[in-house]
């Protein structure tokens, strides 16, 4: 996949982020390689755990700048069906049989967010800084928000989607967001290490039952309607006034008109 890099390892798969230059952000080859890669790999019975990793300076930035300017010509049908290729990668993502284990290093904006909350464990180094960041655009983060909600509750999510602040680590982690928070990459590695040997030393059949059991047993699961809604809400959103407005003063290095 010309996106990523999948090594897989005995009962352990990797699945890295491999567009460091542009900090390991969405376009559409991403979304499209994710969503095969955890459809492929969910599917194979040998594999214990899935760690979802990045190279470079950043875990994942959020979308990419040549795929927001695409966006800003796309009608609503257009935004509509693109958004659904992205409700499609999380839902593959978080419904995956095989444990996913988050490897988080530097900046996760927007749609990274959303890829540690569909994570079913996350590791962060300390000095990882988080934001949902796209209200400052205009925009409201609709496919990922019923993974980030589950992930933080409601009332942290209220602030979070509204302020657009960027947090740190340690917050993160308090938020629920977050399990783990360490020092630096080494210690990132050997934590990741570590919780994908405890996966590997349970039951095969129970582990992937454990999860799905947590996932059934959730208060509002996430239904194909939810999932159609949500892609239907950032597609209205993308298509409006303020929200191409909004995209237009970023890509321009403008300020928004609502300053």
């Amino acid at each position: 996949m010309s996106t990523l890099k999948i090594n897989i390892d005995g009962a352990i798969a990797r699945v890295t982020l491999s567009r460091p230059e542009v900090r390991n952000a969405f376009n559409e080859a991403v979304i499209g390689d994710l969503t095969a890669a955890f459809l492929d790999l969910g599917a194979r019975k040998e594999l214990r755990a899935i760690v979802l990793a990045a190279e470079g300076k950043a875990f994942c930035a959020g979308a990419d700048l040549n795929w927001m300017r695409a966006m800003a010509q796309f009608s609503w049908d257009e935004n509509h069906e693109d958004a659904r290729r992205l409700a499609d990668m999380l839902w593959a993502i978080y419904h995956c049989p095989v444990p996913v284990v988050a490897r988080v290093q530097g900046d996760v904006y927007a749609g990274g967010v959303g890829l540690v909350a569909c994570a079913d464990v996350v590791v962060s180094t300390a000095n990882a800084g988080y934001c949902l960041s796209e209200a400052k655009l205009g925009l409201l983060p609709a496919t990922i928000g019923p993974y980030v909600v589950k992930a933080m509750g409601e009332r942290q999510a209220r602030r979070y989607f509204t302020t657009a602040e960027r947090f740190d680590a340690a917050t993160a982690q308090a938020l629920g967001l977050v399990h783990e928070v360490v020092a630096d990459e080494a210690a990132l590695d050997a934590k990741v290490d570590e919780l994908t040997a405890a996966l590997c030393v349970n039951g095969p059949h129970a582990v992937r039952a454990c999860k799905k059991l947590v996932l059934d047993l959730a208060e509002h699961p996430l239904t194909s309607a939810m999932r159609d809604d949500t892609a239907r809400r950032i597609a209205d959103i993308r298509a409006s006034h303020e929200g191409q407005a909004g995209v237009q003063s970023f890509l321009n290095k403008t300020p928004a008109p609502w300053l």
